[in-house]
């Protein structure tokens, strides 16, 4: 079976091989935007992760006749009204680095004591079949904002979201431990379940 990773971001490609490689539940083929140069994702217009998810996906099964997912992920910290959510990719502004946007929300939580600084990534995943049907998946993921960057592993925000129950950031466990309870690694393992469910020949 092949699927179409309709995202342009490929540390986000890269985790989301390693997670569905793990899972050992199918056998897939997994392409990405960079098979298709010739294609470019609309920009990011929904009102929520599920929307987003959906159009990156519908664009890539239309115009591939294949098998695409989407996903759409953010970061909600509570003490800034879920801030930076939908915005998480560009909190900083477009075409900014990790690191940009790491210390602009550092900085936006300055003044906020480790109590306070609750906060939870979330992953949207859309499934789309070539003929248009369309399945979403969703994974959550608890935890804390720290008052500097630790660790060198993952992307985005890793560094600065610290899982109390493992001590650790994200950037500090490994890729595999990370998949194992990630908001991603949750709404793909479940699209992946979706996916060995079907019949041979979904309509």
């Amino acid at each position: 079976m092949l699927i179409l990773l309709a995202t342009e971001n490929e540390h986000k490609a890269c985790e989301i091989r390693s997670i569905i490689k793990e899972t050992g539940d199918i056998e897939t083929e997994l392409q990405t935007l960079s098979d298709y140069p010739h294609l470019k994702l609309p920009p990011e217009t929904g009102r929520s992760y599920r929307e987003n998810a959906l159009e990156k996906a519908r664009y890539a099964a239309r115009e591939t006749g294949h098998w695409s997912m989407g996903d759409d992920s953010g970061l909600e910290v509570v003490a800034l009204d879920g801030a930076p959510g939908l915005y998480s990719a560009r909190y900083a502004g477009l075409s900014v680095s990790d690191e940009d946007n790491n210390g602009k929300l550092l900085a936006a939580l300055k003044d906020v004591p480790e109590e306070k600084r609750s906060a939870r990534f979330i992953c949207t995943v859309a499934l789309v079949s070539p003929q248009g049907r369309a399945e979403v998946f969703e994974g959550f993921c608890e935890g804390r904002m720290t008052l500097t960057q630790s660790g060198e592993e993952g992307f985005g925000y890793d560094s600065i979201f610290f899982l109390p129950a493992y001590r650790k950031t994200f950037a500090e466990l490994s890729a595999s431990e990370k998949n194992q309870i990630s908001h991603r690694g949750q709404a793909i393992r479940a699209a992946m379940t979706h996916m060995k469910n079907l019949p041979k020949d979904p309509g």
